[in-house]
């Protein structure tokens, strides 16, 4: 969420940084703006591109900083985007996060006759630096110090007109990243937005800030601690993150999914064995032999897929699981022993709130492990140990293929730690089997797109939808009613399918349709009982179902067929139809599905 985008070099700065914000689109936002030092100020509300009519020939300056903002204290305007510049509109800071203490700051800046012309909290950093920087004459210095006042989370850069050559840049708890270039360098709050200048980047960890010229880069703390760095390559090409020809990012991603599967498993599946070879836990594999607890935690979809991990680990491990949301976790008082490990599960690897609970349990001396999408991120970082998904990179806000990864990721640490407490040989290499077909059967899921196409269109002008689904499948209902939540703005509400009788069922009519997830498995016959009270009571069904099965077609309105795999493995075969379902929904709707309103890709704020 919020985007940060910064350049200093010879060249001109005005399309790079543009380019930049439109790499950016995808985190959300409401609003954006652009400063050079010497040409001022441009700022519009809504999308990037309004931006366009007001950068001419003579908005020219071979520095500058820019952003995206998503509104968290003020409604979008021009006032509230950012840059944001002092009284004497000298220097100018963009900033991600948020200032905890703002209203504080404001109180005491206005009493001393600073004149405070937004309403958000991200102005007030400006203004407390331009104090500092009247006395100390340092750029270096006055960011420094004007943020050892601050409370709360930041990705800050600032720049001024006395010093066009020099952005100062900081992190606490909102990534920022520097690209190197050779004689330029870059700012960004995520490496996608320099892949095309450079593909080398150095990730600031909490605490650190950097100075960037023309003539190079210098890393240091808040006390001015030297901080030496090596940049490291970042693996992905910027055509990766263009559409391939798709209208948009969210149908590409899904489309990926087959090669997401191949990739997330290769050189990881010992499959004569029974066995997973997770490198990244290979540190701390004496300490999961020991291991008598597993909290999973994570937020929107992350933590769903933690939910399906909890069902998957319990049944193979033995070991008790619990899946948390990180937003709760961190303000609980959970009792924790030393055999506890606590995994967090992160696209992004910056999510504020699971960042802050993997925090809390390390306070506790506990072991801390990872599945994150983006190398070298700050939960990647922070954990003990961990494992990538090897996603790619995954542009459209709504989680689809690094969801369908996280689940596979799942299944491989299932196989890694079962065959460590007591999972047999042979159900060991009926999973791992099971795992190596995925990317095969994920072809066919997606050859029934045509169908899930038609079926969105049936169902594209209701307002309410059910999701059900029961064991393994249970989250994937929540899963796919946040993902229609998402992209189509439609009411939808996922439930545990023996929990309608409880609640949900008052609802049911025929202008209220159910989703049923019914694979044939240990719960099959149980998942029909439910579809057979909906329809007692004239709802229409749409369900999701295994090849060969005849009884469901009857039974239900709509059906997709999926093949059959391993019972542990269905929610990532189940998964994808509920993606293009809200996929198309949306589209047909007239939303832009990749940037759904009011959301953002990184949630780097509580």
């Amino acid at each position: 969420m919020c985007g940060i985008f910064g350049y200093v070099g010879t060249k001109n700065a005005s399309p790079i940084l543009f380019n930049g914000l439109k790499t950016l689109e995808y985190r959300g936002y409401d609003s954006a703006g652009i400063f050079i030092p010497e040409a001022g100020v441009l700022k519009t509300v809504g999308v990037v591109d309004g931006l366009l009519e007001h950068i001419g020939s003579n908005f020219f300056g071979t520095s500058g900083i820019s952003h995206t903002r998503w509104a968290t204290h003020g409604v979008p305007s021009k006032e509230n985007a950012h840059p944001h510049g002092d009284c004497s509109s000298e220097l100018f800071i963009v900033h991600n996060g948020i200032v905890e203490n703002y209203q504080e700051l404001r109180d005491r800046l206005t009493k001393k006759g600073h004149t405070i012309v937004s309403d958000t909290d991200s102005e007030v950093l400006a203004h407390i630096v331009e104090e500092h920087f009247l006395r100390t004459k340092s750029l270096e210095r006055a960011v420094t110090s004007a943020l050892k006042e601050v409370r709360g989370t930041y990705g800050i850069a600032v720049l001024s007109k006395s010093d066009p050559n020099t952005i100062v840049v900081a992190r606490m708890g909102s990534p920022i990243v520097l690209g190197i270039g050779d004689g330029e360098y870059f700012v960004s709050s995520d490496a996608s937005a320099v892949l095309g200048y450079t593909k080398q980047v150095i990730y600031l960890n909490d605490g650190e800030c950097a100075t960037l010229t023309p003539k190079g880069y210098r890393i240091f703390t808040l006390r001015h601690k030297k901080r030496t760095r090596r940049p490291t390559d970042i693996d992905w090409d910027i055509e990766e993150v263009k559409k391939g020809g798709y209208e948009y990012f969210m149908l590409k991603e899904i489309m990926e999914a087959p090669d997401v599967l191949a990739d997330s498993a290769r050189g990881r599946l010992v499959s004569e064995k029974g066995m997973a070879r997770l490198g990244g836990l290979e540190d701390v594999k004496g300490k999961l032999k020991h291991v008598k607890r597993i909290v999973i935690t994570g937020c929107g979809s992350a933590y769903y897929a933690g939910l399906v991990g909890r069902s998957m680990l319990e049944a193979y491990t033995g070991i008790p699981v619990e899946a948390e949301l990180a937003s709760e976790l961190r303000y609980r008082s959970v009792v924790f022993d030393k055999g506890t490990a606590v995994l967090a599960i992160s696209q992004s690897g910056e999510t504020a709130d699971t960042l802050a609970a993997i925090r809390e349990t390390k306070r506790h001396g506990l072991l801390t492990l990872g599945i994150v999408n983006v190398v070298d991120s700050t939960i990647a970082r922070e954990t003990d140990a961990g494992v990538y998904n090897h996603a790619g990179p995954e542009i459209g806000v709504a989680s689809t293929k690094a969801f369908v990864s996280q689940l596979e990721v799942l299944a491989l640490l299932t196989l890694f730690l079962g065959r460590m407490h007591g999972m047999s040989k042979k159900d060991g290499a009926e999973l791992a089997r099971g795992i190596a077909r995925l990317p095969k059967k994920m072809d066919e899921v997606l050859k029934e797109a045509g169908r899930i196409k038609r079926i969105a269109k049936k169902y594209s002008k209701y307002n309410n939808f059910l999701f059900l689904g029961r064991t393994y499948n249970f989250p994937i209902a929540f899963e796919g009613a946040l993902k229609l939540k998402e992209v189509s703005y439609i009411h939808a509400e996922g439930y545990g399918a023996g929990e309608m009788k409880h609640g949900p069922i008052a609802m049911i009519d025929k202008s209220f349709p159910t989703v049923a997830i019914v694979p044939k498995d240990s719960v099959y016959e149980k998942m029909i009982s439910n579809i057979e009270e909906v329809k007692a009571r004239d709802g229409k069904v749409f369900a999701l179902a295994s090849r060969g099965d005849k009884k469901i077609e009857k039974l239900v309105d709509d059906v997709v067929y999926v093949p059959k795999t391993h019972e542990a493995l269905t929610p990532i075969l189940m998964t994808v139809p509920l993606q293009l379902f809200a996929y198309y929904v949306g589209v047909m709707r007239g939303y832009n599905v990749d940037r759904p309103r009011n959301l953002a890709k990184s949630v780097t704020v509580e």
